[in-house]
């Protein structure tokens, strides 16, 4: 797991910063490229599809926009529909991943002491 800095830690160096999203952007295309490789068999082998027409299909529903070819066998219809709630699940999730390092150094950058809270507040005379 990627430690992030802390509330009263310093803002992370713009290099730690860029290694972060990397590694984060990497973690994230492995996850739906593996995905990507799982639906493609699922068709493959539920509906019978050439790689390329599977690896179509695939690659379709991982993004978001829908199937290619019409389905026909009962297992293919099921695996498409369980395969298509995942993938919502895995773009989600990969989209949060890449944004992690963004929103922590957006955050983070908020919480930093300035040079004014070092020093003490005026008193107020009553």
């Amino acid at each position: 797991m990627i430690r992030y800095e802390r509330k009263g830690e310093p803002l992370a160096s713009r290099g730690v910063f860029l290694m972060r999203l990397v590694g984060n952007g990497v973690v994230s295309l492995i996850i739906i490229g593996v995905s990507v490789v799982g639906g493609m068999a699922g068709y493959h082998y539920t509906e019978h599809m050439s790689w390329l027409d599977a690896f179509a299909n695939a690659a379709m529903i991982a993004s978001g926009m829908g199937p290619l070819a019409p389905l026909e066998t009962v297992a293919g219809k099921w695996f498409a529909g369980m395969y298509a709630l995942y993938s919502g699940l895995v773009l989600v999730g990969a989209s949060g991943l890449v944004l992690a390092p963004i929103l922590h150094r957006v955050m983070h950058s908020l919480h930093v002491a300035d040079d004014d809270d070092d020093k003490p507040e005026p008193r107020k005379l009553h």
